[in-house]
This record gives C-alpha cells, sequence and structure tokens, in this order.
C-alpha cells in the first residue's frame, strides 16, 4: 500500500474532507496539512480529526508535500496554483477534484509554466448536498468514480501515484480527455443542477410560494436534492463549462418545447412514448449501476 508522508488540502470541507478521512482510515497518509479561506473552517476540520495541522500559510503547505489535492470551487484553482508554484518541490504531486477539466488545465499551464507535469487533473463522481468539514465522510469514495483527466506532460508514475490515492479511498479509477470530461458532465451532472436550481428559484419566487412548498412531496424532494448544494461551487463550475452546458440546455429546451407541443395538441400516445422510453433508458442505466456494485463486491470479498 503506497503511504503518504504529508498530504496537504486546499479546501477541507465535503470532498476535500472526506478524502482525507478516508485515507486516514485506509492508514495511507501520515500527516494532513489543512489550508482554506477561513480559520474557523480549518479549525473544526481539525476538532474533527479531518486534518492534523493547520498550514501556516502556502509555503508551510507545499513544503515536504507528497500529495497536494485541490478541493476548492473551480475559479479558485487557478489563483490556488500560481501561490502554490514558487514552493512547489520536486517530486510533489498536485491534483484537483474540480467538476470542470478544460479550464483547470488551461489555469494549471498558466500557473505552474514549466511545473506543469507535477499537475494531473481529476475529478471525483461523489457528494452530498451538504456542505463543510461536518459533512465529510470517510466512506463518501466507496465504489464511485474517479475520472482523472491526464495532461500530456503528466509522467504514468504520477498518475499513477494519484489513481492510488483516490483507489485508497474505495474509488473506482476512469480516465476521459478534458474536452470528453467537460462534455460528458455537462449533460449528466452540470444540467440537472442547472434544472433543480432553476425550479425551485421559479416556485420560491411565486406569490403563493409556502402554499406550493408545503404540499411538495418526495418527488419535489428527490427532484430537487441537488439545489441544496454549494451555491458558490455551482457558479464556478456553471461558468467554468459555459459552452458545453449551453449546448445542452439549447437541447433540453427543444425537447421541452417538443413536449409542450404535444401536451397542446392533447397528444397522448406520443407523451407517452416519450415516458416509456425515458422509463426504459432509467431502469437499464439502474440495472447496471447494480451490476457493477455487485461485481466489485464479489471482487472484494
Amino acid at each position: 500500500m503506497l503511504v503518504f508522508k504529508k498530504i496537504a488540502i486546499f479546501g477541507v470541507g465535503l470532498i476535500g474532507g472526506s478524502f482525507a478521512l478516508a485515507l486516514k482510515k485506509a492508514g495511507a497518509a501520515e500527516r494532513i496539512v489543512g489550508v482554506g479561506r477561513h480559520l474557523t473552517t480549518l479549525q473544526r476540520a481539525r476538532e474533527l480529526g479531518i486534518i492534523d495541522q493547520i498550514a501556516n500559510g502556502v509555503a508551510d503547505a507545499a513544503a515536504d508535500a507528497d500529495l497536494i489535492l485541490i478541493a476548492a470551487p473551480v475559479a479558485q484553482t487557478g489563483a490556488i496554483l500560481a501561490s502554490i508554484a514558487p514552493h512547489l518541490q520536486a517530486g510533489t504531486i498536485v491534483t484537483d477534484a474540480g467538476s470542470t477539466k478544460s479550464d483547470v488545465a488551461l489555469a494549471a499551464r498558466a500557473a505552474l509554466g514549466g511545473k506543469i507535469s507535477q499537475f494531473v487533473p481529476g475529478h471525483p463522481i461523489a457528494g452530498r448536498e451538504q456542505n463543510g468539514p461536518e459533512a465529510a465522510l470517510a466512506e463518501l469514495y466507496v465504489g464511485k468514480k474517479v475520472v482523472l483527466a491526464p495532461l500530456p506532460e503528466n509522467s504514468a508514475a504520477d498518475v499513477a501515484r494519484v489513481a492510488a490515492a483516490w483507489q485508497q479511498c474505495g474509488a473506482l479509477i476512469h480516465q476521459l480527455s478534458a474536452q470528453q470530461h467537460d462534455a460528458v458532465f455537462a449533460a449528466v451532472s452540470h444540467l440537472p443542477h442547472v434544472l433543480a436550481y432553476a425550479l425551485v428559484d421559479d416556485i420560491a419566487n411565486k406569490p403563493h410560494a409556502a402554499s406550493l412548498f408545503q404540499y411538495a412531496a418526495s418527488g419535489f424532494r428527490d427532484f430537487t436534492r441537488i439545489a441544496g448544494s454549494s451555491p458558490e461551487m455551482w457558479r464556478d463550475i456553471s461558468l467554468a463549462n459555459q459552452s458545453a452546458l449551453l449546448g445542452e440546455l439549447d437541447a433540453y429546451m427543444m425537447q421541452l418545447g417538443r413536449m409542450r407541443a404535444l401536451l397542446a395538441a392533447g397528444d397522448g400516445p406520443a407523451l407517452e412514448a416519450i415516458y416509456s422510453n425515458a422509463q426504459q433508458a432509467r431502469h437499464n442505466w439502474i440495472s447496471a449501476i447494480e451490476a457493477a456494485e455487485q461485481q466489485n463486491k464479489e471482487g472484494g470479498d
């Protein structure tokens, strides 16, 4: 088992905190140092046993670190990398947990220059609607996918080390290019968040919002769960993946337009055909997930 002597984490909330707790549980990290914008958050993370130490600045965090994880909103990645760059030692690998990759790769090249080979972009596909250190879970990544989007300059050994860290959290490693990643997640992650936020905001702004929320039940709760996520984080993700997300929004609006026309025409069979196709596609997707989980369970037994 690969054991990291020192890991520095920028952002010790749900994503960074869960990474730390998972590695501690696996015995894969000797010391974890936290960095963040708010001292109270770092102090709380230390109280909860997420980190062992609060870094005394970026230089202190980077010194002798085996691995640095940036688990902050994607809009902050460039500035964080620029602050790390002067202190980045040979042998230290930097990775991130951002939900977009093309913009992160560009920011990394601008910030790190000749040290770009030390940055391996990544994205854990896991989360909860809660935020902050209190939301962190050691089991958050168990059986979940982590997508790595290696750069041409990355060595296979460095990519493997980042993969090993996530694997010790229980994650399953996948690789995509930055462009492939952003196109995929615009459709299956970023668009759903936009839709959930839009629906809740629309209802909240109606004059009879209190009555509507009073009668909202499990269907509304399930559909809008992700609207409880960090607004700052999702603002940054939406803008960072603007082009791909606009394309998905346009396609979705066309689909809504078609369905509105069918509804206005009273075309029940056509509506049912859409509903049936969606139902079957979702059943197939859930079945594939369950089969993969069973296979992973059997492989680990």
